[in-house]
């Protein structure tokens, strides 16, 4: 059997305005691609939300659904406060993963 990971991470835009919560199993991947804003429609792309602040990981794809679905629902300063516990300067963590 495989050893599989999931994450679950919050996004950021520069002035830290807006959020951005998601679900993924390859979580270099989906910054990266946050980041090349390719979508025209994404909200991301919108929003100019791609500074990763926040990820946990998962073995189990299910409690990573439900744990984006139920941080998806929290209020604005329950989400703050998960990702200044973690990260209090809101530091990309991606920063060097594509150098």
């Amino acid at each position: 059997m495989s050893f599989k990971e999931y994450f679950v991470y919050i996004l950021a835009n520069y002035s830290k305005t807006v959020l951005y919560t998601g679900m993924t199993n390859d979580l270099e991947r989906r910054v990266f691609e946050h980041k090349q804003k390719l979508d025209p429609n994404s909200f991301t792309r919108k929003y100019q939300v791609d500074l990763l602040v926040w990820y946990e990981t998962h073995n189990d794809v299910n409690e990573a659904i439900s744990r984006e679905k139920l941080i998806k629902k929290w209020k604005r300063e329950w989400k703050v406060e998960l990702i200044k516990k973690d990260n209090p300067d809101w530091k990309d963590l991606s920063l060097g993963w594509y150098d």
